[in-house]
């Protein structure tokens, strides 16, 4: 055991080293961006110059540079979900920066799926995206689907900026619940969730947003580099079935329409089962996907 221990710490050595020649000029040198002086988020500015707003935004910032896997992949990830996003944000009047809100709820990973049960990117509950119209049973998972999960998130953003009018509250809200943070709100008497006393998770999670802009607009900050080349694409589905009945083998549906059950599967991650009963007649869209 001791023997391994040697030897694993000597291959974790190796590896910073050759991380810190790729990354770092041929030097060892790890060092996360300074606390900038503000950050404006969704046409806000949001200022540090207080000691405890400068130390949890230095706290974050350390944090994103120091989670090399997580960090790599979701710069990885984001030429592929941002792109379809983006333009729903847009028709639903949500700032573009929102989306940074989506990349920390999953790590821009299409099937997380939390320890609490929230699923999908935009990490909705069971109860919560039945609230805002998500079909959730045992065949159809509607927060694995990229595009209705996004206007559901976009309709509670909506709701919760009309209530508060300052998107790091929207963003506490997501996180600790409109009903939470109100409570807060008035009983501690402040307007905006940065000056609350909050939980951790909540009080970090705002941070954790700032940051994410940052990083994803410059990542060569944090001492991260993924070329162009090296991002994974998204590529348009090849064509877009609607069905309004019952399908009694996605494995036969699959091969009639030219791909495989895994590559279906993956395109539309919200079909839970291996066929789709559809006893209340409800219209989904099936994307057929690109061969590439």
């Amino acid at each position: 055991m001791k023997r391994f221990a040697i030897s694993l710490l000597l291959l974790m050595i190796c590896s910073t080293a050759m991380w810190g020649q790729r990354f770092g000029s041929g030097e060892l040198q790890f060092q996360a961006p300074s606390v900038p002086q503000y950050v404006v988020f969704a046409g806000d500015t949001v200022r540090f110059n207080r000691s405890d707003l400068y130390e949890r935004m230095d706290r974050e910032l350390i944090t994103f540079t120091y989670s090399h896997i997580n960090s790599i992949l979701m710069l990885k990830r984001s030429d592929r979900y941002f792109p379809q996003i983006e333009p729903i944000l847009k028709l639903y009047g949500i700032p573009d920066d929102l989306k940074y809100l989506m990349a920390i709820e999953s790590n821009l990973s299409p099937k997380a799926l939390s320890t609490a049960g929230a699923a999908g990117l935009w990490q909705f509950t069971k109860t919560t995206a039945k609230e805002y119209g998500l079909i959730v049973d045992a065949e159809v998972d509607e927060r694995y689907n990229i595009e209705k999960e996004t206007i559901a998130a976009c309709q509670y953003l909506n709701k919760a900026y009309s209530k508060y009018g300052d998107w790091m509250t929207v963003a506490a809200s997501y996180n600790a619940g409109q009903g939470g943070i109100s409570k807060r709100l008035a009983d501690q008497h402040q307007k905006s969730a940065l000056d609350l006393l909050l939980v951790e998770e909540t009080s970090r999670y705002m941070f954790r947003i700032l940051v994410a802009k940052m990083f994803f607009e410059k990542p060569e900050a944090f001492g991260f580099k993924v070329d162009r080349f090296e991002k994974y694409p998204y590529y348009s589905p090849k064509d877009i079935v609607t069905v309004s009945g019952p399908i009694e083998s996605l494995v036969d549906f699959a091969e009639q329409h030219g791909c495989s059950y895994m590559q279906l599967k993956e395109a539309n991650l919200w079909l839970r089962g291996t066929k789709l009963e559809n006893k209340s007649g409800h219209t989904y869209k099936v994307l057929i996907p690109n061969d590439k």
